[in-house]
């Protein structure tokens, strides 16, 4: 891997850190107290040890690397299936060489780091068509799901690959094997979860009687269907998830994309795909998708191409990128704090959404406030004090988008809007045109000095031009007025343009040194013209006041020539033509947004909450704590049987308390506990040999041991589980449940502590930012600036390497307890020296810590070095695409490096399908990013778009067209280039200013939200509030109410003490399993609770008849069904004789 020897120092100094956290974890496994005495993760060098490790075959990894020098990632992974298939890895045939081939197939364009290769192929099959001949069949479980939708569509084009090597005919499906899967889609749909995309029936069909090969799958979810049932070459009739996954989402959704794919690999028979959405019936416009589902409670900021939505703005700011979009601040502050750093918004193109970023260099909200004054809102302290004044948010502000997001979602370029950066490529080849270049001959004849020309080009987003000047400059260069002086006339008609003239010649328009100022006779018609204009003005004392840009728009509208407009009917032309200044649109493209998922950056918690992998039955009570239980003495539970070599005692733990020996596992039948062979059956129970028995554990003498070891006080609770899920039912050690529960940490499954955030694209930072002296960064590697200064100020920017990460301050107060926890475990349970030693966050910069995206089983190794206020983990986009990720609204887990190494096993993940997911099996210590999602390799890192871009936009082409302008990561691999050395467009002064906690999680209410949410709309003129309205109580409020009705109708009961639920109550009207009383598991409250709500958006927003009378119809129904709650006491049988 190609490196400058600085980064070469770097990566060195990583490693030689994580060699001594693994020399620590290595020394505490050694002394036999955890289920394996060495550190559990696997250090993974690259994505072929990787792919080798996870599913073989042993071998692999060399001619992975080897076809990885000449060939895309698809082209390794067919031909890896074709050697595999062939025996070059060993003689396999037919089902096995087909499933292992498609494993490791997977496994290759998944880059190793997802269990879906694992669990999600359960298996792959050869069956019989009803001609009599062979077909391959592919049976996908839901764990396919953290493939993502391009790699479950390629990996059937891989099982067709596999099918002609191995001479098999075509899949020929029934007309009712066709209907099944469209019937399957549709109730997982209704009764399950919604898709990612909806794909109308007649896409579907066209799929399945195209498809090679059979899609088919285990059963994933106890639904079944009630047509189509009982068919010969379907097992179930129950409906499988992961089949319905790959066909909906992935061969339907990503067709385009799978599309590109086999048109680069020449695939001829796949050629079929690509028109799969012709004539697609009902299928909706991507347009509108993000309005399919509106939730209660947080805002549409736009509707579809809505005039005053965010307008479409190219490039990349140092915090965007990677389906991070840029807002302004104010613009955060303006839409009543819904938006903060982080949180997701869904948009209309040209991807389904990202997460916001903080960009103050780009156009600013505009708004209409309760006076009449239309202000542009250019700071945030200007929007937190016009907040409870704006009457009408007329202009959203830009969304920054990156030119990766139209090239990952292959889409086509739009037309952008007129902005800084565009005129200071204009103004550059006019410049170069007719002065060579020379700025002082321009200075010369413009009067405009050298270096502000300079800064024009140099410094667009801070040096602009005066009225005066951007009036010189158009006519002395023949080009464009500066965005800053042009408004959207192109939302004006030439009456309404003929309007304003009129009004100017009767005005007054006064101009000196120190200012300038149009007054014009208030007319309503003149203020709705300028309000659609966008131009900022005041109304005081009868008169509209226009004073910034004034001169600009007087000479635009240039009221005392008589031009004639005859024939005219485009108002730029009209402005040309009455005062020979060339004007540009300024609004071209308008993109629609709603608010996804909020920010999150929270502690992880398994529900409910744990500290101790430890069981505990039935005596911990609902809680499942083991200080109740272990007053109680002995409890009964499914634990590990193990046995001493030495002295022969019978325990659960690997090193024996009584002579200090090994102990090993001992196989027996579960149930009557005869000793068996690991693989044997039971003769007498006829159950498979399992590692553990049902044991009475004396845990009071147990507890009691542990808190003597740990020196600790007296607890009130430490929460323990009611069983084990792992396939030997192997516990933690108390111990560590006891300081668990004294730090306050829940541990996860696997037995590590997480703290999840919300994932955030970083390349470069200000030492400011984030909360690190100079001189600890100079210490960390960091001694120059982007620029190759020395760095000394703290306002400086420095690239960001890339995997250093910057967490929030919540994280690292929570990684301090962490680091506190681990310390005392190693001194009082381990014997070993403490190793963090700290005390506040900040002595935590320079500690490792391991990434983990939940569906993958790849940890990647990070270096802390700083806090950000935001709740998002800022780090480079490499970072987080190691992790098989980008920022779209994600949210990934951080986990100290040595509680991961030391805490982390295997044996404790629980046994059924997806157990793998979210657990580090292997730990990257080195990005290659080569080998890192490939979506990353699209990331433009330039410093401008060239004209040359802008022009492609305005004719809408494919973005690949432009990919050859923009300076993208995918040029850089391979070379010193691809870690150091990256730009962007825009600047921004904090990556954190705006707002850092979105109002939706501080409004408590449901209530509260809604009407937050509907009062927004009513202010925002991109949105239309009725509609809003309407779709919130389709999409949300009238699913909730029904679902809950029939959730009522058919609930259990749940005991109030073991937690045990019954479908119907026992006679005895109590729980038979600990006698404990029986209650509700849903409440007439939860039924009731959107009702009013509902009501009331229908008589507010005037919704008709139909919705009156639907809850009408639901209000009568819920009365019927809780009529019964008048009947306290059971009714006797003899009432109805």
């Amino acid at each position: 891997m190609i490196a400058s020897k600085k980064y070469e120092r770097y990566f060195r100094k990583l490693e030689s850190e994580l060699k001594r956290v693994y020399r620590v974890a290595s020394e505490a496994r050694s002394k036999g107290l955890d289920p394996y005495t060495r550190p559990e993760p696997k250090l993974s060098k690259d994505l072929a040890e990787r792919v080798e490790f996870l599913v073989g075959p042993k071998g692999v990894a060399d001619h992975i690397r080897e076809f990885s020098l000449k060939m895309s990632r698809e082209e390794v992974a067919l031909k890896v299936a074709e050697e595999v298939v062939y025996g070059v890895f060993g003689k396999l045939t037919g089902e096995k060489a087909a499933e292992q081939a498609l494993r490791t197939a997977l496994a290759i364009v998944t880059e190793g780091v997802t269990v879906a290769p694992v669990q999600g192929i359960t298996r792959v099959a050869i069956k019989t068509n009803d001609d009599g001949s062979k077909y391959l069949a592919v049976y996908f479980a839901g764990p396919i799901r953290p493939a993502g939708g391009t790699e479950q569509a390629f990996i059937v084009v891989v099982a067709d690959f596999v099918r002609k090597k191995l001479g098999l005919d075509r899949w020929k499906p029934t007309d009712k094997e066709v209907m099944r899967l469209i019937e399957e889609v549709r109730v997982y749909e209704r009764r399950i979860r919604p898709f990612q995309y909806q794909v109308p029936d007649e896409v579907l069909e066209r799929i399945i009687r195209n498809l090679p090969v059979e899609v088919t799958g285990v059963e994933t979810d106890p639904v079944e269907v009630s047509s189509y049932r009982d068919l010969p070459r379907v097992e179930t009739n129950r409906v499988r998830g992961g089949a319905l996954i790959v066909l909906n989402d992935g061969l339907a959704g990503r067709a385009r994309k799978l599309m590109k794919i086999v048109e680069a690999l020449n695939i001829e028979d796949w050629k079929w795909i690509g028109s799969v959405w012709d004539s697609g019936g009902n299928s909706k416009s991507p347009e509108t998708m993000y309005l399919d589902e509106i939730i209660a409670g947080r805002p549409v900021f736009s509707f579809p191409s809505r005039i005053g939505g965010f307008r479409l703005r190219y490039g990349r700011a140092r915090n965007t990128g990677l389906a991070a979009l840029g807002v302004h601040p104010a613009t955060m502050v303006i839409l009543d704090g819904f938006l903060a750093v982080g949180t997701q918004i869904k948009v209309e193109r040209p991807s389904k959404g990202g997460i916001v970023a903080s960009v103050d260099s780009i156009e600013p909200p505009i708004v209409r406030l309760r006076d009449g004054s239309i202000v542009r809102v250019e700071t945030v302290e200007e929007a937190l004090k016009l907040r409870g004044k704006v009457d009408k948010i007329l202009f959203l502000g830009d969304l920054l988008l990156s030119f990766y997001e139209f090239l990952e979602n292959k889409a086509n370029l739009l037309p952008p809007g007129f902005t800084e950066e565009l005129w200071a490529q204009i103004f550059l080849k006019a410049l170069n045109d007719k002065y060579g270049s020379n700025y002082e001959r321009l200075s010369e004849e413009s009067g405009i000095p050298k270096d502000r020309l300079r800064g024009f080009v140099e410094n667009p987003f801070e040096v602009k031009p005066t009225g005066s000047e951007a009036l010189i400059l158009s006519r002395t260069l023949d080009i464009p007025l500066h965005p800053r002086y042009t408004y959207a006339w192109e939302h004006i008609t030439i009456d309404e343009f003929k309007i304003l003239r009129n009004a100017l010649i009767e005005g007054e328009f006064s101009r000196s040194e120190d200012e300038e100022r149009i007054k014009l006779k208030f007319d309503p018609k003149v203020k709705a013209v300028l309000e659609r204009l966008l131009i900022p003005h005041k109304v005081v004392n009868g008169q509209i006041v226009i004073e910034d840009g004034s001169q600009v728009f007087y000479e635009c509208l240039n009221p005392g020539v008589a031009a004639s407009l005859d024939g005219v009917t485009n108002v730029l032309e009209a402005i040309y033509r009455v005062s020979g200044l060339r004007v540009k649109p300024k609004f071209q493209t308008f993109i629609g947004a709603r608010m996804g998922r909020p920010e999150k950056a929270d502690r992880r918690v398994m529900k409910p909450l744990v500290h101790v992998l430890f069981p505990v039955g039935l005596k911990g009570g609902s809680r499942r704590n083991i200080v109740v239980a272990a007053e109680k003495g002995l409890v009964e539970v499914e634990i590990v049987h193990r046995v001493c070599k030495r002295c022969g005692l019978e325990t659960h733990k690997p090193i024996c308390p009584r002579c200090g020996s090994k102990t090993v596992i001992k196989y027996g039948c579960p149930k009557c506990g005869r000793p068996l062979s690991r693989d044997a059956v039971c003769p007498s129970c006829r159950i498979q040999s399992a590692a553990y028995r049902v044991k009475r554990l004396d845990l009071k003498r147990e507890f009691q041991e542990a808190l003597a070891k740990m020196g600790s006080p007296r607890l009130d609770i430490v929460k323990g589980v009611v069983k084990l899920m792992n396939a030997s039912r192997t516990p933690e050690p108390l111990e560590k449940g006891i300081l668990r529960a004294k730090y306050d940490l829940s541990v996860f499954k696997d037995g590590t502590v997480r703290f999840d955030m919300t994932n955030a694209p970083l390349t470069h930072f200000k030492p400011r930012e984030i909360g690190v002296s100079v001189d600890k960064l100079r210490e960390l590697g960091y001694d120059v600036d982007i620029d190759g200064k020395p760095l000394r100020d703290p306002d400086q920017i420095c690239e960001l390497k890339v995997q250093d990460v910057i967490l929030p301050k919540k994280c690292g107060d929570y990684l301090v307890k962490v680091a506190r926890f681990i310390d005392e475990l190693l001194e009082k349970l381990y014997g070993l020296p403490r190793f963090y030693g700290v005390k506040t966050r900040d002595d935590l910069v320079g500690h490792l810590v391991v990434g983990l995206a939940p569906h993958t089983s790849v940890g990647v190794l990070g270096r802390i070095i700083g806090f950000t206020d935001a709740n998002v983990c800022f780090a480079h986009p490499y970072w987080h695409a190691c992790k098989r990720r980008d920022c779209d609204g994600d949210e990934d887990s951080v986990m100290l490096a040595l509680d991961c190494f030391i805490n982390f096993s295997a044996e404790y993940l629980p046994t059924q399908v997806g157990g793998l997911m979210d657990a580090p099996l292997m730990v990257t210590y080195r990005i290659n990013p080569y080998e890192v999602d490939s979506a990353v390799h699209n990331l433009d890192v330039s410093e401008v778009y060239p004209l040359e871009f802008y022009e492609l936009c305005v004719k809408e082409v494919d973005a690949r067209k432009a990919k050859a302008l923009i300076d993208v990561v995918e040029g850089r691999l391979g070379s010193e280039r691809q870690f150091e050395g990256f730009r962007y467009t825009h600047p921004t002064s904090s990556i954190t200013a705006g707002n850092i906690e979105t109002s939706y999680k501080r409004l408590k209410s449901m209530s509260q939200k809604m009407a937050n949410q509907l009062k927004l709309a009513d202010r925002i003129m991109a949105v239309d509030a009725a509609k809003i309205a309407e779709k919130v109580l389709t999409t949300h409020l009238l699913r909730d109410i029904t679902g809950n009705l029939r959730a009522f109708s058919s609930q259990r009961f749940r005991c109030k003490r073991c937690n045990a639920s019954y479908r119907r109550i026992p006679l005895s009207g109590k729980c038979l399993k600990c006698g404990g009383e029986l209650v509700l598991t849903v409440y007439k409250g939860n039924i009731e609770k959107y009702l009013n709500m509902a009501e009331g958006l229908v008589e507010r927003y005037r919704l008709g008849e139909y919705y009156r009378q639907r809850l009408m119809l639901i209000k009568d129904e819920i009365s019927t069904l809780l009529a019964t709650d008048a009947i306290k006491t059971q009714t006797s049988l003899s009432k109805f004789m």
